[in-house]
C-alpha cells in the first residue's frame, strides 16, 4: 500500500519527521510531497525544502520525496497512491484536516489517516520555527542539524540584505 504525507515543510521539523517515520512503518511506500500554499510566506524554495526532506529521510528506504503542484487528489490518482497521511498537533488541526479529508474523499475516494504527533513535538510548527529563527533564537532542538545549518545560512544571508 502506498501513502503520501503532503505539506509545505518550511522547514521540516522533528514533528514532521515523527509522522513520516511512523507512516513508513505502516505502509510499503511513503511519498513525502512538498507543496505550495499561496497563503504562506516561505523561507525556502520548494527545491530547498525537498532537498532538506530527502536528507532527513535518507535512512528510510521506503520513503521518497517529490514536489507537489496542483490538486493533491490528482497527484494521488496519477501515482496510484492509496492513502493520505496527515499529522495532528491539536484539536484545531483536526477540524481543518477533517474538512480537507472529506473534500479529498468526495473528489477522489481517497482515504485520509490522521496521526497524532508525538507529545514532545506537538508544540512545533514551521511558522514558529521561522519566527524564532528570524528573531535570532536557537531552533536546533526542533530540527535536524542539516536543517538548522540551512536556517542559519538563510538568516545570515537575509540579515546581510541579500534576500533570496
Amino acid at each position: 500500500m502506498r501513502a503520501i504525507c503532503p505539506g509545505s515543510f518550511d522547514p521540516v521539523t522533528h514533528g514532521h519527521l515523527d509522522v513520516v517515520v511512523r507512516a513508513s512503518r505502516m505502509f510499503d511506500e511513503v511519498l513525502v510531497a512538498v507543496g505550495r500554499n499561496s497563503a504562506k510566506n516561505y523561507l525556502f524554495s520548494p527545491d530547498e525544502r525537498a532537498a532538506m526532506l530527502a536528507d532527513a529521510t535518507s535512512e528510510l528506504p521506503n520513503v521518497r520525496v517529490d514536489l507537489l503542484d496542483g490538486l493533491l487528489v490528482d497527484y494521488c490518482r496519477e501515482r496510484e497512491i492509496d492513502v493520505i497521511v496527515k499529522g495532528l498537533r491539536f484539536a484545531g488541526d483536526f477540524e481543518f484536516e477533517l474538512q480537507m479529508a472529506q473534500m479529498n474523499f468526495a473528489l477522489s475516494g481517497i482515504e485520509t489517516i490522521m496521526l497524532p504527533t508525538a507529545a514532545k513535538w506537538a508544540h512545533l510548527s514551521s511558522t514558529m520555527i521561522r519566527e524564532v529563527a528570524k528573531l535570532g533564537g536557537d531552533v536546533t532542538q526542533f530540527v535536524t542539524p542539516a536543517v538548522a545549518e540551512r536556517i542559519r545560512d538563510k538568516m545570515a544571508t537575509d540579515n546581510q540584505g541579500g534576500r533570496a
